[in-house]
């Protein structure tokens, strides 16, 4: 947004206006001992262009690296047209749209943004939005436990992005929540239905990644089929690009053609810059049935006395709208902004260039792991099928691999050593619809270099 400062005579007549001799006034509940008259070793003041140039020399300093690193945020194409309309003062001044002032363009935008995910989740109902990938996770959980009404465990595979299984235990500790671990199969990457029949006792809902942290594709037909036949919800953590090309949610469990009950991610592969880590914003999509158990915000079509269609907010179960008692969530305000960037992004791909884009990156990350396991000793943890992400066994050690790959402007993958230590040896790489061949040939070259330097004597 441009900066337009006030003038010193505009400064004075609103001074003014409200009666106060000079802006210090403004702070005068602030006791005198509490305030600073200056802060030590700041340097004068810049000009405008000089700053600019500053800032560019050091921008420039930090290059340009290669990313393979996927693990949850994503390198993806945006077009220019994204955030050319999303920070149109419009959407980009707004506060949070909770309010019933809200405007009709905002409410229409986060309306399409409903529609969206749900269409492509495959479920009734979707909210507008919640703050990331991980906590709409935990929404997620206490939403089933709400709905089960008699367990209060929930299942959670190994195979759910570490992060977000961290945040779900964080937020749902205090609230009696049990989270039961399932592990994974060492040979295929996936969650088998066995290590969920192993547990005993009742559960509120099994979570099934699709695709999964390793980038491993599960078999959530069975899951969730396993999920209903047990009394539990099925809750979906999926990456919406993927569905692009995978079955729904919503149509999971084959055998009963009932679908998942809750799905949700993040939705920064649409539109969102990695941004050093954000922000991002989270989507969940439901049952109908489940519709008054959702955290957040549902925004409806609906038309006014005279018939002309309008937008307004259907569902608000905040606390600050409804009795406390009855709230689903305290969520405050939302990652809107990127809700409505999504919009954008998803309207100018439609769902060929979805598809062409998830397309893309499949074929990508396929060329990727077949280019690096030609290199001796480097090999496929695991066996499933996968999206866009694959995990690599290396020769050597993992950590200084990346050290010295990132000495060649590369980011070569994910450490999962911290996360599986039974993987010490692996990392995650990613390769979205951005590289090319040249990109993937240049990774391969500077990994055997790297692989020749620290090999083990």
């Amino acid at each position: 947004m441009p900066f337009i400062p006030h003038t010193e005579p505009e400064v004075r007549d609103m001074l003014a206006a409200i009666g106060v001799p000079e802006i210090e006034s403004l702070f005068d509940e602030i006791p005198r001992e509490l305030r600073i008259e200056g802060i030590s070793g700041m340097p004068a003041g810049l000009p405008e262009m000089t700053i600019a140039r500053l800032m560019t020399e050091r921008a420039e300093a930090d290059g340009r690296c290669l990313n393979f690193i996927g693990a949850g945020a994503y390198e993806h194409h945006i077009p220019a047209a994204v955030w050319q309309l999303a920070t149109r003062g419009e959407f980009y001044s707004a506060y949070t749209p909770y309010q019933a002032e809200a405007s009709q363009g905002t409410l229409q935008a986060l309306y399409e943004f409903q529609t969206m995910m749900a269409s492509l989740t495959g479920l009734d109902v979707s909210n507008a939005s919640l703050y990331d990938g991980a906590s709409a996770l935990a929404e997620a959980v206490l939403m089933a436990v709400r709905s089960h009404g008699k367990s209060r465990r929930v299942l959670m595979p190994r195979t759910v992005h570490p992060l977000y299984r961290k945040v779900v235990r964080t937020i749902t500790r205090n609230q009696r929540v049990e989270i039961v671990e399932l592990d994974y199969s060492r040979e295929s990457g996936a969650t088998s239905v066995e290590s969920a029949a192993a547990r005993s006792g009742d559960f509120a809902a099994l979570v099934i990644p699709q695709p999964n942290f390793f980038g491993v594709l599960e078999d959530a037909d069975a899951l969730t089929d396993w999920a209903h036949s047990r009394g539990a919800l099925g809750i979906g953590v999926v990456n919406p690009l993927s569905l692009a090309l995978l079955k729904p949610p919503g149509e999971w469990d084959a055998e009963h053609a009932e679908g998942a009950d809750i799905a949700v991610g993040d939705g920064q592969p649409f539109g969102a810059p990695l941004s050093g880590g954000g922000p991002y914003f989270g989507f969940m999509c439901a049952k109908q049935a489940l519709v008054r158990q959702m955290p957040g915000r549902i925004v409806g079509r609906t038309v006014d006395s005279q018939g002309r269609p309008g937008f307004c907010l259907t569902l608000q179960p905040r606390e600050q709208h409804i009795r406390r008692a009855k709230a689903t969530s305290n969520i405050c305000t939302n990652q809107s902004l990127m809700a409505i960037a999504a919009t954008i992004h998803l309207a100018l791909l439609g769902p060929r260039g979805l598809a062409r884009t998830a397309a893309q990156c499949h074929a990508n990350t396929v060329a990727l792991r077949n280019r690096l396991v030609a290199i001796p000793g480097v090999a496929p943890v695991f066996s499933g099928a996968l999206f866009h992400e694959v995990a690599l066994r290396l020769p050597a050690p993992v950590a200084p691999v990346l050290a010295r790959l990132r000495g060649e402007r590369i980011l070569g993958g994910f450490d999962l050593a911290s996360d599986y230590p039974e993987l010490a040896d692996a990392l995650l790489v990613c390769a979205t619809e951005t590289k090319t061949g040249e990109d993937i040939e240049r990774y391969a070259r500077a990994l055997e270099r790297t692989l020749e330097k620290t090999a083990p004597c």
